[in-house]
């Protein structure tokens, strides 16, 4: 049974930032909609197949990785809590869960 795909306010406040990124950044949203449905379509295999990701040093928490970016989240019982998306090219120390 599929688990159902909760974002944290984080989650979403920074996947927000990296589309308007690349919005500014091309003068025109078709990369944004490209990776929106990217990570659209990474988010439902997720809740069908919540164990894909690669466990992180973080207690319950794991990753998917998909070219430039990383999908953070944790499984719960009916859920899985999408904690934060992150853009590879970033700076890593910026990275906090």
């Amino acid at each position: 049974m599929a688990k159902q795909i909760v974002w944290t306010k984080k989650a979403e406040t920074i996947f927000s930032k990296i589309l308007e990124y690349y919005i500014q950044r091309n003068g025109n949203n078709t990369y944004s909609k490209k990776l929106l449905y990217e990570i659209k379509r990474l988010t439902d295999l997720l809740s069908k197949h919540p164990w894909i990701g690669t466990r992180t040093k973080e207690q319950n928490i794991r990753v998917l990785i998909n070219k430039n970016y990383k999908i953070f989240y944790r499984i719960e019982t009916t859920t899985i809590i999408i904690l934060l998306i992150w853009d590879n090219r970033q700076n890593p120390k910026d990275l906090k869960l």
